[in-house]
């Protein structure tokens, strides 16, 4: 007998329990997959709440079904604030998990291509969770080990599925792995151009302070915008998803991992590194409540592994080695506090300037995440 796929949009609060069952039925055996924090995903997937990204955004989820049983999900997206800074009609596919079949993928993003094209959208990129400000990207190469916090994961078969029905690549994102024993080693041309570049501007650097926590959390993310403003596929984040990064970091950043770069009192340059919570949420089934945020905060002195999420400089000084002074002001606090390796996550393929760097301090490629697009 012949297999029936049906597609169907999420409308009905069981519909959005399977969407996010899924998820959880599909890894159950893979030791590298950790739990997602379900309340954060359910207002990602609009579920719950209203994300302050869909102020600028909509979306519609669906579920692919094979002879009745769910089979494949996928969020499908229309981000108004990239089409306005774009000037294009650019619709996204998101939190894509399917079995490993062809047809029913093929059907799942068919149909959310054809919402997309109902809204007017010319091309869709994906897969982006919702966007390229969070967890984005195809995991294709690099799936010996878990991933770092925030970063997405999925199994290796994804990219035939994916790439099976009509998308293409279009920009890779670089994982680099370094260990504190890569120090030993260091290029000292680095540790020239640091030295040099803090006399030359006469930089100060300093950690996040607890006093001021609130605006120099926004001064990071201030800096954030304006320091990718020619970046592949960037869009600014909007005052709202400012407000409410703000509000998520303030719970798991700590204060003598990031960095702030001063010229004359005013903030040039920002950079942090986030704890790899997935060591601590791996065991915590992905719920916070009633006691995952003391378990979180009780385990994360434990917590050996820093994601270096971003360093970001101001356009004017981002050719002058301000990235790296910064960077080397987070190092003697992550040793102290018990780092013993880190990730630079993610990087564009095209950031040559950030891939040379990081490549040329001795941090090795661990994954690759992919973004693909389709013509509509």
């Amino acid at each position: 007998m012949s297999q029936m796929i049906q597609c169907h949009r999420v409308e009905s609060r069981s519909d959005q329990r399977a969407f996010l069952r899924l998820e959880k039925e599909l890894y159950r055996d893979d030791p590298h997959w950790v739990t997602p924090l379900w309340g954060e995903r359910k207002q990602l997937c609009a579920f719950a709440g209203k994300h302050p990204f869909y102020n600028n955004a909509e979306c519609q989820a669906f579920l692919a079904t094979k002879d009745g049983k769910v089979c494949g999900r996928v969020l499908a997206i229309v981000n108004h604030a990239h089409n306005r800074y774009h000037n294009e009609k650019r619709g996204f596919f998101g939190f894509f998990e399917c079995v490993d079949d062809e047809a029913v993928a093929k059907a799942l993003l068919d149909e959310a291509c054809r919402w997309l094209t109902e809204k007017g959208m010319t091309d869709v990129r994906g897969p982006v969770n919702p966007s390229l400000n969070y967890e984005c990207g195809l995991l294709v190469d690099g799936f010996d080990s878990p991933p770092t916090f925030l970063i997405s994961y999925n199994h290796p078969y994804y990219e035939k599925l994916v790439t099976a029905a009509g998308f293409e690549k279009t920009q890779d994102l670089f994982c680099y792995d370094a260990s504190i024993d890569d120090l030993d080693d260091l290029d000292p041309k680095l540790q020239f151009v640091i030295d040099e570049a803090t006399k030359r501007f006469k930089v100060n650097c300093r950690p996040i302070s607890r006093k001021t926590f609130d605006a120099d959390v926004k001064a990071f993310l201030k800096i954030y915008n304006q320091s990718l403003q020619r970046t592949w596929g960037y869009v600014p984040m909007s005052d709202d998803e400012l407000v409410h990064q703000a509000g998520q970091l303030k719970l798991l950043i700590v204060p003598e991992l990031t960095s702030i770069a001063e010229i004359d009192g005013e903030p040039v340059g920002a950079g942090f590194g986030l704890l790899d919570y997935n060591q601590v949420l791996k065991k915590m089934n992905g719920h916070l409540l009633p006691f995952g945020w003391l378990k979180l905060m009780l385990g994360k002195r434990k917590i050996t592994r820093l994601r270096l999420v971003s360093t970001n400089v101001l356009p004017e000084y981002q050719k002058w080695g301000l990235g790296l002074v910064t960077l080397a002001r987070i190092l003697p606090d992550a040793i102290r506090f018990g780092i013993q390796t880190g990730e630079f996550s993610w990087v564009l393929e095209s950031n040559s300037l950030s891939r040379g760097t990081i490549e040329r301090g001795g941090a090795r490629r661990a994954k690759t995440q992919r973004i693909y697009d389709r013509k509509l």
